[in-house]
């Protein structure tokens, strides 16, 4: 397992368990409470769950599209992460293979909660600020707590995350060079192929139907 892939396994981890959003009123709502509020659904529903405690991996994909991806700024993601060289069709297929990579990795998370518990920090932002950073920590039985930031932007449609940051390295960096490197390989139309077989790996593995 390289540095990248312990890296996003434990980054997707712990934002798995404290990054959702389900409201229609999240653009009314302080995004640090709402962290707080659709985070606390989605782990009670992870805990209760016993296809998803099972790894029901089609039980589990559809809460992580229901919960999560709905607000996940997949665009500016993936933007920040592949860089604007791509032509828009290429941006479309960036965005479309990135989500279903995110789609697969939240998913793993999931099914690993257990009896993690999430601390928040007090919010640094004033009301008119468009993009703050949450931070919190999820405690765990063993081990130290993770440390963890949230970037967010707020939109027209309400809140959404755009980058997490776990103990000091933000994921958007964490792709980025990956990402570079597949360009520089094989550029855009290489990134697009090489996250392609990726998701592809990844479906065969679950056995997602």
């Amino acid at each position: 397992m390289n540095m990248l892939t312990k890296f996003l396994a434990i980054a997707v981890s712990a934002s798995a368990l404290t990054f959702a959003f389900a409201s229609t009123a999240s653009a009314q709502e302080a995004p640090d409470a709402l962290v707080k509020r659709i985070s606390d659904d989605v782990i009670n529903t992870a805990k209760s769950d016993k296809e998803i405690q099972a790894g029901n991996i089609n039980r589990i994909v559809a809460l992580v599209e229901e919960k999560i991806l709905p607000y996940v700024d997949s665009e500016r993601m993936t933007s920040l992460a592949a860089g604007r060289q791509a032509t828009p069709e290429q941006q479309k297929q960036l965005i479309t293979e990135f989500r279903s990579l995110l789609i697969y990795t939240y998913s793993g998370a999931l099914s690993q909660i257990r009896d993690q518990k999430v601390e928040y920090k007090p919010l640094r932002a004033d009301p008119a600020d468009t993009e703050v950073e949450v931070r919190s920590q999820v405690i765990q039985s063993r081990g130290e707590p993770i440390q963890l930031s949230y970037r967010l932007e707020k939109l027209s449609s309400g809140w959404k995350m755009y980058d997490v940051n776990v103990m000091g390295a933000w994921l958007v960096e964490a792709y980025k060079g990956t990402f570079n490197s597949e360009i520089t390989k094989g550029g855009i139309d290489g990134l697009i192929k090489s996250l392609s077989d990726k998701n592809k790996q990844l479906a065969a593995r679950s056995g997602k139907k």
